[in-house]
Order: structure tokens, then sequence, then C-alpha cells
């Protein structure tokens, strides 16, 4: 249940293996049709001259390398970071070659040369993003000043002023770098998003395992009790048959034997089936059976947990019946983990009640979380809670805050609501800071949408009718 949390799913810096080459070649089919286009528009009813043989000759490139990669690999191909890096590169080098067939920074259309690093920050990594925008960067200075003019039939040369042209440059290259530090940022929050979410799944269909494993298994004590005692019984009547009598002492120890197996059998099904017998009552539980569950995986760690369970103000002095979900157990879990491992001693767990809500909060006696993290906790693939946890306070950890967003997510999914917040200021020393002044995490409820009525568990009694 922990690895999920402690490690994460497997990540890499590189988004590797993520692009097709259908992808890349079904956009490069559209470019080409673009600027075919555009090409044919701009001499047949423009009346631009263009050098049609060269801009042809450009546009055919993309053509023969499209057929190419159609011809030599499965379009369902995932291409490797390097591979895509050098379609894009080709595709700018395309463009750029085009661009200064026509005019340069004097062609509307010039534009266009950010889409290859678009693409590239969308879907490689930082490294692939920052090569391919100062090739684009190199390419928009060289065709700046190396370029066709743009005339038409009649001989006037279209071309903007200087200073618009200076303003052509420096908007493409601002466009350049924002648009790739804005893809690239975007897109990678989408797929850590993506990530955490699937770990949250994981951990959430672990849970659920278990949690029908262990209906399973008090089921299973159940309709295994009668013929076990049947077993005893007889067992225990051949005993009696068989004692004293001569030439019989094997038979007798034989049953004995089964005897002591049957009881055996039964004490392994009452201890896995500790929850009940009845699969219904494993469904519910109070709201202080609930905590010591999702506290006990962490209870011998070495650090005390305190619990206070009492009815807040103007709860009625009755224990709440709470839903023993799975996304509850295993978010308090989490959240009890959380603590435990950064507390100096103590843990405490209140669970608290009134009319209209159902409360949890967590405190532990440890650092606290960073201030300039607090705004930010329940987000994924954060960094350690402080600078100085390591390998020594949480080993085998690598501090993503991914166990705090699965918490966070599973119990949102129940209903709750949750702050984060220190008990105390973070930059005290341990000495000079009072009891629960580590982080605190509060759970809150409404209370319609945690508990259930005790009477509602196994349904109301249904009067019988003559």
């Amino acid at each position: 249940m922990n690895f999920i949390e402690n490690h994460g799913p497997a990540r890499s810096d590189a988004s590797s293996n993520w692009v097709r080459l259908r992808t890349l070649t079904l956009l490069r089919w559209i470019a080409i049709g673009g600027q075919a286009a555009a090409i044919l528009l701009a001499d047949l009813w423009l009346d631009l001259v263009l050098p049609l043989g060269g801009c042809l000759l450009v546009i055919g490139l993309s053509v023969i390398a499209n057929l190419v990669s159609i011809v030599m690999f499965p379009q369902t191909r995932r291409l490797p970071e390097r591979h895509a890096l050098v379609m894009l590169a080709f595709d700018l080098a395309q463009l750029s070659a085009l661009l200064m067939l026509t005019g340069g920074l004097h062609n509307p259309f010039a534009l266009l040369i950010v889409v290859p690093v678009t693409i590239a920050a969308t879907a490689l990594s930082a490294r692939s993003t920052a090569v391919l925008g100062t090739l684009t960067l190199v390419s928009v200075t060289v065709f700046a000043f190396f370029h066709l003019p743009l005339s038409q039939g009649n001989g006037d040369v279209l071309q903007v002023p200087p200073v618009f042209e200076f303003g052509f440059w420096l908007s493409i290259t601002i466009g350049v770098v924002f648009l790739a530090v804005y893809a690239q940022r975007v897109s990678a929050e989408i797929r850590n998003m993506a990530e955490a979410l699937l770990a949250t799944q994981m951990a959430l269909a672990r849970e659920q395992k278990l949690t029908d494993l262990g209906g399973v298994v008090a089921a299973a004590a159940h309709e295994l009790g009668t013929p076990l005692a049947t077993i005893k019984l007889v067992s225990a009547e051949l005993i009696d048959e068989l004692d004293g009598k001569p030439g019989l002492e094997d038979l007798r120890d034989d049953a004995a034997l089964i005897r002591d197996q049957a009881d055996r059998c039964r004490d392994i099904l009452r201890s896995m089936g500790r929850a009940g017998k009845d699969d219904l009552h494993l469904r519910h539980a109070l709201l202080e059976a609930v905590l010591h569950e999702a506290a006990e995986p962490h209870s011998g760690r070495g650090k005390t947990l305190v619990f206070d369970v009492s009815p807040g103000e103007g709860g009625e002095q009755r224990q709440p019946t709470i839903r023993r979900a799975p996304e509850v157990i295993h978010g308090l879990r989490n959240l009890v983990q959380n603590a435990v491992d950064f507390a100096e001693g103590s843990v405490w767990i209140d669970g608290h009640w009134t009319d209209t809500t159902v409360s949890v909060r967590i405190i532990d006696d440890g650092p606290g979380y960073p201030p300039q993290l607090l705004g930010r906790i329940g987000d994924p693939f954060l960094r350690a809670r402080t600078d100085g946890a390591g390998p020594r306070e949480r080993p085998g950890y690598e501090g993503m805050g991914l166990g705090l967003f699965i918490a966070k997510t599973l119990l949102e999914r129940s209903g709750a609501e949750l702050s984060f917040a220190n008990g105390g200021d973070p930059f005290l020393k341990q000495s000079e800071r009072s009891l629960r002044s580590g982080a605190i995490v509060e759970v809150i409820w409404p209370k319609h949408r945690i508990c259930v009525e005790p009477d509602a568990i196994l349904g109301g009694n249904t009067p019988f009718l003559a």
C-alpha cells in the first residue's frame, strides 16, 4: 500500500516514445497542403512573382520525407525523442527555406515558424525544446537578413518599413520563447497530474481489493464454522469411545489430532475475520474504530498515537457511525503516515462531530510544512516537506508530495474538504515550540455525506402481517 505513495509511478524526465509517427506525418501533410495552396494562390490570383521551381522543390522535399516515413515505418510507431526532434528540425528547416524564397519577415506567414517549437514543447523534454527553440531563433535571424524580395508582376517590391521588420523579428523571438516555456510548463503539469491520478486509482483499487478480501474472509469464517464444529464434535466422540481400549491408542491419537486441527482452523479463521461475520457490518463502523483502523499500520513505528474522539459543540453524545469506504481508510492512513514520518515523538488524531459535520484533525510535533509550499500542499510531485528531510528522516522516500495528493483526492471524493496549516512558527527551535507545533491536517465532511444511521445499517424491521 505504501509503495505507490512512497515511490509513485515510473517517471522520466524525457517524454520519450510519446509521439506517434502518424501524428507528425499528418501534421506535415496539412502543412504541405497549406504551403502549396498559398504558393499557387499568390502566383495565380495575387500576381506575385515567386521562384516557383525553388518553392515546389522545397515542398517536394517534405512530400518525399513523408512518403519515406510511411513506407519504411509503421504509422503506429511511437518515435523516440531523438527521432521526433530530428523530424521537427527538418520541418523547421523546410519552412525557413520556404520563407527565405518568399520575402523572409516581409511574408505574413513568417509567424508559422513558431509551430515546430510549440509541438516540441508539448511532447518533448525541456532540453529538446531548448535545442529546437535555439534553432528557430537562429533561423528567424538568418532569413531576416538573407531572403529573396517579395515582388508583384509590375515590379513593385512588397516590404514593410525597417522598424516594422525589426518589430516582427522581435515579436517572433518573444513568441518562440513564451510559447515554448508556456507549453512546456502546461504539458508537464498535465503529465504529472495524469501520473498522480493513475497512482491514486491504483491505491484505491488496492484498498478496495483488501476490503473485499476482508468480506470474503468473514463470509468464509461464517460458512466454515458449522462443518468445523461437526468435525470437532465427531472427533470428540471418537476420542471418548476409543479412550481406554487397548490396541486402539493410535486411532485415539489420530482422532485427537483431527480435533486439534479443527480448533486451529477455527482460530485462524477467527483471526482473519476480525471485522465480523456479516458483510454488512464491514461497510460501516464507529468513527473511533475507523480512525484506529486507518492508523493501525503506523502504531508500531516508535511514535505515540494519541486519539481523542468526542462530540463538538452542539453534537450529541452518541458517536456517529460512518461509512467504512476504501477511499476514507486509505486517505486517512496516508495522512497518518505523513504525520508519523515527520513527528518527533507524538501524533494526535482527533475526531469530533456536530449536528452538521464530522471532522478529523491530525497533528504532529514535527517541523511542520515549509511556509513557501503551504499554499501548494496537495499538489502532486512536490519536494520533501523540509529541505533537510532526506533519506535519514524518511528512508526510501522521494518527497514528491504524492502521498498527500492521493489522500486529498480520495478524501475529497468521499465529500470531505481538507485544509493544511502549521501549529507553530517553523523557524523556532524545537525547544521553543508548544506541544502541538507541527503540521495540521483537518478533514471535514458534511454529516449526510459520511454518516449512516445505526438503524439503517441492517435495514428496518418489517412488520409481519397475518
